[in-house]
């Protein structure tokens, strides 16, 4: 007999939970039975507006308060999309109900924040995940073997994101994203996390040693960052560099740089539309002969067989589809809030030094 699907509730009808309705029906390990909202309107609307563009079999429950949500006896998981200024609370309410969480990024506004949120899962035994989509994806699994290989990059120098996008007026005007209270460290937070995951991810793990960070431009009367870059640096001379953006039009390209080639991925985040995921490597060869002078590319494109978004084998269903996987071992997998809490601290390390007007800050170590 195979196990009952993990049953889903999402806390809050933010955008992104619009996408991950149809990410937790495709999962096929898991439904989706209640919605959230402050105001009950706002969760039916949000249901019947996903039902008219993505329908599941059964209609989930509208509440009227996220305490009724996460006190449900029939709910096994919440997904918090929460803003970030809001997410401590409705993460230690959920553990403390038994409820296992995906949390949506920047998962707090500190590491302390985290931390009290990591160890409370912990302590009542239930699973925490970051919502970052592309680390289920299989072509990270690719990337990570090609960086591996110790032939396609060779040994690791350099690596460099880039994650950004152009808010219009409405964006500037009302998006949680430019409030302080709501979203304190901005785009830092917003789109930075991505890029120090991918790092992360590239590197296994490590944590650097120092870290600067520079604040380029900031909007509103809080100051929130909305244009910012980041510089990681390793004690064997290993840096990372990236740049995030609300000013900037979209970009979300990252590269690895190592001594026998480089490899670049132009949407490292969101894969553009279609049926594949790619990424190429380069070992380019000079070659002078005579007169002649000539830059040879050796390009290699890899690529996997993954549709973009909304389907069955997209990275955002794998997410769901893995959590709820590691959920009926009844395992906890600490992997998952290790490296959230990697990446907060780094992006915590970054911002502070931007306050300190781009001093050099040491990574502290995790408790």
């Amino acid at each position: 007999m195979s196990p009952r699907p993990l049953r889903w509730g999402i806390l809050g009808t933010a955008n992104i939970a619009r996408k991950n309705w149809h990410a937790i029906h495709n999962s096929g390990n898991g439904v989706l039975v209640a919605v959230a909202s402050r105001d009950r309107k706002r969760a039916e609307q949000f249901i019947a507006d996903c039902q008219a563009s993505a329908p599941v079999p059964v209609s989930p429950r509208p509440f009227g308060s996220y305490e009724e949500l996460v006190t449900a006896p029939d709910v096994d998981a919440v997904y918090i999309p929460l803003p970030t200024g809001l997410r401590r609370e409705w993460v230690l309410r959920a553990a403390a109900a038994g409820k296992h969480v995906v949390c949506e990024k920047p998962c707090a506004p500190s590491s302390a924040d985290l931390l009290a949120m990591t160890e409370a899962c912990r302590r009542h035994g239930v699973q925490f995940m970051d919502g970052v989509m592309f680390v289920h994806g299989r072509r990270l699994a690719r990337l990570r073997d090609t960086v591996a290989d110790g032939v396609s990059v060779g040994d690791v120098r350099r690596i460099a994101t880039q994650f950004t996008f152009r808010g219009d007026e409405e964006f500037f005007a009302h998006n949680p994203r430019i409030h302080a209270a709501l979203e304190p460290q901005g785009c830092l937070g917003d789109l930075g996390w991505y890029s120090v995951v991918f790092t992360l991810e590239m590197l296994g793990g490590r944590l650097p040693e120092t870290v600067t960070g520079r604040i380029h431009r900031t909007w509103g009367p809080d100051a929130v960052p909305a244009e910012f870059s980041g510089e990681l640096r390793y004690a064997d001379g290993v840096s990372s560099a990236f740049y995030c953006s609300f000013l900037t039009e979209n970009q979300q390209w990252a590269s690895v740089s190592g001594t026998r080639g480089h490899l670049h991925v132009t949407d490292f985040v969101l894969p553009f539309a279609g049926t594949e995921a790619a990424f190429e490597i380069f070992q380019p060869v000079f070659e002078v002969n005579g007169c002649r002078f000539e830059m040879h590319p050796h390009r290699r494109r890899e690529s996997v067989d993954e549709p973009s978004n909304n389907a069955p084998g997209a990275q955002e269903t794998n997410l769901f589809r893995n959590f709820a996987a590691q959920v009926a071992t009844g395992v906890l997998n600490a992997d998952w809030p290790e490296r959230a809490r990697k990446t907060q601290l780094l992006l915590d390390a970054c911002l502070e030094s931007a306050r300190a007007g781009g001093r050099e800050i040491t990574v502290p170590r995790l408790a």
